[in-house]
């Protein structure tokens, strides 16, 4: 059976950071089964829409519509939709690996994870090690497990791209091409050029 259509509706989204404009009268329809693509240079509010779209943060003015439901009347909903991945990695030193990946999908209510997510990472052999002795890019990785870790349509990637080697990369790409295949849909700040299908590119400076 195939997944739910979803709909996100931004409606003349505006966002205000210390009295001074971001981006204004934003607007855009984005369905299912496509990767948004967020461009501009750094202060052009890719991070804060993704912070928007999260529940993060208040807009200036505008709506953001679910399926047609305002997401301030189903934010709780809403959530368990959404991944929000930031630039900085937010993990604990003290925890491995492994740790990591069963505390993000017990937070949205999962059993044990599979252990083909370490395997789409390449995170396999480092398991049992405590995030502090991993890489920059290992760490990213470890962030991005749980995209995996726990079923979610909307996924919030802010640069997920940093680090990343060549292989990393490809990786991502692979994961995020098959989650649009399902009938999810990312949107993703970034400044990497990146090969992915359905994509759909939003430039900030328009805004």
């Amino acid at each position: 059976m195939p997944a739910p259509e979803i709909r996100l509706n931004i409606d003349n989204l505006t966002c205000v950071r210390g009295e001074q404009p971001v981006f204004s009268n934003l607007s855009v329809e984005i369905l299912s089964g496509n990767n948004v693509i967020l461009r501009g240079p750094n202060g052009s509010g890719k991070s804060s829409l993704l912070r928007i779209l999260a529940g993060f943060l208040k807009p200036f003015t505008g709506d953001i519509t679910w399926n047609g439901a305002d997401i301030r009347q189903i934010i709780d909903i809403y959530r368990l939709s959404t991944h929000y991945v930031g630039h900085l990695e937010a993990i604990k030193p003290s925890l491995t690996v492994n740790e990591h990946l069963t505390f993000w999908a017990s937070a949205k209510g999962m059993k044990k994870p599979a252990p083909s997510i370490l395997k789409a990472l390449d995170l396999e052999e480092l398991a049992n090690v405590p995030a502090r002795f991993l890489s920059a890019g290992q760490k990213r990785r470890l962030s991005l497990t749980r995209l995996l870790a726990s079923p979610a349509s909307l996924w919030l990637l802010d640069e997920p791209l940093i680090t990343l080697d060549t292989e990393s990369t490809n990786r991502l790409q692979i994961i995020l091409n098959e989650h649009a295949a399902s009938g999810g849909l990312a949107i993703i700040a970034t400044h990497t050029d990146v090969d992915l299908l359905n994509s759909l590119n939003i430039d900030m400076r328009n805004y």
